[in-house]
């Protein structure tokens, strides 16, 4: 459902929808400075488990009925936990939150929210990587990253579950490399899963708990 994906995230983050020049990828590309390009690269296999990272978003009167009416269906109202829990044509859980009382004209996504069985391990190593400081609370049921470098979204937050990773992940990240090297990630801990060849000229990792992320080498 590349075309769906697409133009609901597009929707979302306020972007147009582009081709790439193999008519394969969608491409939403940033509009401000610190926005990031968003790929939606479509694959074979449908999304087989729970999303182990997604976005969470601040919207107006945190009323999720735009990201309905785009394409997003209602997994869980609030309860317990204030907020909505949505998922995107594709399957993949965001989470939608009313503005922030101190902020309230801060909207739109805030936070990368990432699965981990030990929050506070897999945060320290991607603070170590990219810099920024951890923190933690619920006795490390979750942990995040503020002012790491270049990281486009207030939070970046590592949630504990329960259960261990057992495929691909449906979202990743990709790190672009201004100084340093793919062999400095592999020796801090990352392991490489392919390097650039005729098809890809980026090197595709996993840090210490699966999670994939692309290198791209600007230099």
């Amino acid at each position: 459902l590349p075309d769906r994906v697409a133009s609901f995230w597009a929707h979302v983050l306020g972007r147009t929808v582009e081709l790439d020049q193999h008519d394969r990828d969608r491409h939403l590309a940033a509009v401000e400075p610190r926005d990031v390009d968003v790929w939606v690269t479509p694959v074979p296999e449908r999304l087989a488990a729970k999303s182990r990272v997604h976005l969470d978003l601040r919207v107006a009167d945190g009323d999720p009925a735009p990201l309905l009416a785009a394409g997003a269906t209602v997994v869980r109202q609030p309860g317990d936990d204030p907020w909505w829990v949505l998922a995107d044509p594709d399957g993949v859980s965001l989470c939608v939150f009313a503005p922030h009382p101190m902020a309230p004209d801060e909207l739109g996504p805030f936070e990368l929210v990432v699965d981990s069985p030990d929050p506070s391990t897999i945060a320290a190593w991607w603070a170590g990587v990219m810099g920024g400081t951890v923190a933690s609370r619920d006795e490390g049921r979750y942990a995040w990253i503020e002012a790491a470098d270049g990281f486009p979204w207030r939070y970046w937050v590592f949630s504990r579950v329960p259960e261990p990773k057992s495929v691909k992940n449906r979202v990743h990240w990709d790190v672009t490399i201004t100084d340093g090297s793919v062999d400095d990630l592999v020796a801090a801990g990352a392991t490489v899963l392919r390097r650039p060849d005729d098809e890809i000229w980026f090197t595709v990792m996993a840090d210490p708990q699966g999670n994939e992320f692309c290198v791209f080498d600007n230099r």
